[in-house]
């Protein structure tokens, strides 16, 4: 009876892995049908949309198209700066506030906690107009400058993504031995030094996290670039997209084509990046 529950238990990962399998490829083939859509023709593409990219259905017209029609590079620029900004003020500003609310006691702290979680709770389409109001009579949106119009989107962004990046990051710096931290007080560092050597190189995993969701969801965001980027030469990559698609109506290969450019950024900050995705997303719910 023992050998054959060990049978049993050792049959039971290999249907959850063909199961796994089987929903990774429902996932992952809609991305190489458009791929693979992306190297056919127009002409071809309702006929043969299936069909590998061979021979005669081959074709780099629509990449071609793509570069010589739009303005991919620049748009490529914005999105990149725009999303490593992002990135990068989330996590320093996040990071502080998560340490500061483990790790102080102060008046109001209890209502900051409530007010962080509350940010989850109201969408950006619930706040775009009142933003958009304020930055307008700040003077920032739409302008012919280059740095102001970035600020303008950078800004919302930053906002948008902070209650998340401050719960993530109070769950794993909570975890973290307060002992480390007392040592280094005792050698003499102050608060910045024990931020920066001691709770930024520890939380490694969580920040890597907040920064890669940080990055994505300001990459695809198009909503609130449709509001603060009108100018071409300063729109994102997924704004392009938008254009390309009310301009080209049903060049599906071109479509194709351009939704291939936009997520490549994607798809190679996934694979490199996804241990610490998976990491920092669970480690501070499992350590004491």
């Amino acid at each position: 009876m023992k050998e054959a529950k060990l049978e049993k238990r050792d049959s039971d990962p290999k249907g959850l892995y063909i199961v796994l399998v089987l929903w990774a490829l429902t996932t992952v083939y809609p991305i190489i049908w458009v791929v693979m859509n992306s190297f056919k023709a127009k002409d071809k593409i309702l006929a043969n949309s299936f069909a590998l990219p061979v021979g005669d259905l081959f074709t780099l017209a629509n990449y071609r198209k793509a570069f010589n029609n739009l303005n991919i590079f620049t748009a490529y620029r914005n999105s990149l700066f725009i999303s490593g900004i992002v990135a990068l003020c989330v996590i320093l500003i996040a990071g502080m506030a998560a340490y500061a609310l483990c790790r102080y006691e102060f008046p109001g702290k209890k209502l900051l906690d409530n007010l962080v979680v509350a940010g989850m709770m109201f969408p950006v389409f619930a706040t775009i107009i009142p933003v958009y109001r304020m930055e307008t009579s700040w003077g920032i949106t739409n302008t012919a400058s280059w740095p102001v119009t970035m600020l303008s989107i950078i800004l919302p962004a930053i906002a948008g993504n902070l209650s998340f990046a401050i719960i993530v990051l109070k769950g794993y710096i909570r975890s973290l031995p307060i002992e480390l931290e007392e040592a280094a007080y005792m050698e003499g560092c102050n608060t910045l030094q024990i931020f920066f050597k001691i709770i930024v190189p520890l939380c490694k995993p969580s920040f890597v996290t907040v920064a890669i969701f940080s990055f994505l969801w300001s990459y695809n965001d198009l909503f609130t670039q449709m509001f603060f980027l009108r100018r071409p030469e300063m729109i994102g990559i997924t704004r392009l997209l938008n254009e390309l698609t009310s301009q080209e109506g049903t060049n599906y290969g071109l479509m194709a084509s351009a939704v291939t450019l936009v997520i490549i950024p994607v798809i190679i900050i996934y694979i490199f990046l996804q241990k610490y995705i998976i990491k920092g997303m669970t480690a501070g719910a499992v350590k004491g």
